[in-house]
């Protein structure tokens, strides 16, 4: 049973798991929007969600901390200096998810994740 299991596992190991959640919030942070399947869109959701809400304090130690979790230079200043500020007075809810299309490969659910 899966009960209190609180993530979703997406076949993968967990150093799989998380590099694959810091590549997709990275991408997110660049292009504020992107295309990706509806699980991994919603497990993004929930990972990038608690980096903007410790990025919005905006100090030294939430940049410390928003990159030791993306490991990307340029990826902490832009999420800490452009995209965190403008939801200061915003409680959650920085991300939308919207279903587009069945993949035609393996016939799984897509959806664009994009900044609210």
């Amino acid at each position: 049973m899966r009960h209190n299991k609180d993530y979703r596992k997406l076949g993968r190991t967990t150093s799989h798991r998380k590099a694959l959640l810091k590549n997709l919030a990275i991408a997110l942070i660049e292009h504020s929007k992107i295309e990706t399947s509806v699980f991994k869109a919603k497990e993004l959701q929930s990972y990038i969600e608690r980096l903007i809400t410790t990025a919005r304090i905006g100090d030294f130690n939430a940049h410390r901390a928003v990159f030791a979790l993306l490991q990307n230079k340029i990826a902490t200043k832009k999420l800490v200096t452009e995209v965190a500020p403008k939801y200061k007075e915003r409680n959650g809810g920085y991300t939308r998810i919207q279903r587009t299309r069945v993949r035609r490969g393996d016939a799984s659910m897509m959806a664009v994740i994009e900044f609210v």
